[in-house]
């Protein structure tokens, strides 16, 4: 079941939008995209988690910590029962034009690279804890 990934065209919308309606309809995509990828008769997770973002961008993009919250928002009753599970998120922007290294990385991620425009992706796994001080 672990990771559940999916992507989404970007750009993101910034929590600090004031257009209802777009943060709405930009919420709504998100929520389909997700379900779009989770099998028949999925429960909502109970466990707590992380998320990693990651916006392939080309030109400007908005603050990282901007656009976090509202596709932590959107998932809420997609994928979770509420965002305060999640216990661990990383956030990152990467030139979509960029040189990567494509071993073992997920069809996903080559799918939306192969559509040439802005994306997002989000990977969500169980949280684990260490002890690790950062």
């Amino acid at each position: 079941m672990f990771p559940i990934e999916f992507t989404f065209e970007g750009p993101p919308l910034s929590l600090q939008s004031k257009n209802k309606s777009r943060k709405r309809a930009y919420k709504e995509m998100i929520a389909t995209a997700a379900k779009q990828i989770v099998p028949e008769g999925f429960t909502l997770l109970l466990q707590d988690l992380e998320i990693k973002i990651t916006y392939y961008y080309e030109g400007d993009t908005p603050d990282l910590d901007n656009i976090i919250k509202p596709i932590q928002d959107a998932l809420i009753g997609v994928l979770y029962v509420d965002d305060q599970q999640i216990a661990d998120t990383r956030s990152r922007k990467r030139d979509i034009n960029g040189s990567y290294r494509i071993r073992n990385v997920s069809a996903c991620i080559l799918q939306a690279f192969g559509n040439g425009k802005d994306f997002i992706h989000v990977k969500i796994n169980p949280f684990t804890a260490t002890q690790e001080l950062d």
